[in-house]
């Protein structure tokens, strides 16, 4: 099956509904991580998730290097992150957003990146001097267009706010956790934004309403939803989940959700991960989520989940919204 592209306001280029998740990629392993971007481009998906903290910044080399070594940098859609909060203080402020851009432009040995999140929020600081450092980068060409990661709907409502009053470019991408697996605790720590789950119906009211992109994170669970995990056969493999993962998303109403995606694949001849993507691309929300495949065929089932039906009544069983189909 193809490719889907979507649409990102600031950017010329399409961009892939599936992401390639690239924070597992380091120098060290440069000619297998080459094959997988390889890969990944040769199948359509022209999307890279990066982060200024990923590896050190080891993950944004690895791309750079492959970007320059291919020559085709101005076919593919970069997403980095800056603006992380470290272990002294919280780093959500026009220097430490600029500071992390050079840095991420000199790792990708480019001159823009296509679209900026940042990776973490203040709420604590107001939100005009933010948006006013990302406009000045967005003018002066380093960026195409930006966004947050782990904002809350609301504090980018305040920031789109913000922009129009004094007209500037608002955010137009947005990079929370999302998933069929309800994100029960946050996974490192207080600042992590989940728009899945019951609790969070009047984030996704927004999302549909404003079709702001959803980049959306650990969107199988962090391999919750890979196929590999069962209720029945939990004691013994949860060692291949992270701890992230054992913290956030291994709870009984998952595992409930989990039961309904094994029948449901069985019927179908699907995985449980894609049952689990496909969920997410039936939903009435603009989602592109972001995925860790590290291997041709992982990649591939995803396109096919991409392309996945489900009906409204199979989307509300599987969310456990309904107990018929």
């Amino acid at each position: 099956m193809a490719m889907k592209y979507g649409k990102v306001k600031g950017l010329e280029k399409d961009v892939s509904r599936i992401v390639l998740g690239t924070d597992y990629m380091t120098t060290q392993k440069l000619e297998q991580n080459f094959s997988m971007l390889d890969t990944a481009f040769e199948l359509g998906c022209n999307t890279l998730d990066t982060a200024h903290v990923y590896g050190g910044g080891d993950g944004e080399r690895v791309i750079g290097r492959w970007m320059e070594s291919r020559g085709n940098r101005d076919k593919v859609v970069v997403l980095t992150k800056g603006a992380h909060h470290n272990a002294d203080r919280k780093r959500v402020t026009p220097y430490d957003i600029t500071s992390d851009l050079f840095d991420s432009l000199a790792r990708l040995r480019t001159d823009y990146v296509d679209i900026y999140v940042l990776h973490r929020d203040d709420p604590s600081l107001p939100v005009g001097p933010i948006v006013e450092v990302l406009n000045e980068h967005h003018a002066a060409g380093r960026i195409k267009s930006f966004g947050g990661s782990n904002w809350h709907h609301t504090r980018i409502q305040e920031a789109n706010e913000y922009a129009e009053k004094h007209g500037l470019v608002p955010f137009t991408a947005s990079s929370p956790n999302y998933s069929l697996a309800e994100q029960v605790a946050d996974p490192w720590g207080p600042g992590c934004v989940t728009i899945g789950g019951p609790k969070e119906a009047e984030s996704r009211k927004w999302y549909m309403e404003t079709q702001t992109p959803i980049f959306s994170y650990s969107s199988l669970g962090r391999g919750f939803f890979s196929g590999r995990i069962s209720r029945r056969n939990f004691d013994e493999t949860k060692k291949q989940l992270d701890r992230p993962s054992l913290t956030a998303y291994c709870h009984e109403q998952n595992f409930a959700r989990l039961d309904r995606v094994e029948i449901l694949a069985e019927e179908k001849g699907l995985s449980v991960a894609q049952i689990a993507m496909a969920f997410l691309m039936n939903q009435p929300l603009y989602v592109f989520p972001i995925v860790g495949a590290v291997n041709r065929r992982e990649l591939e089932e995803n396109i096919v989940a991409a392309n996945t039906k489900l009906t409204q009544e199979e989307l509300d069983w599987l969310d456990l919204i309904r107990d018929e189909r």
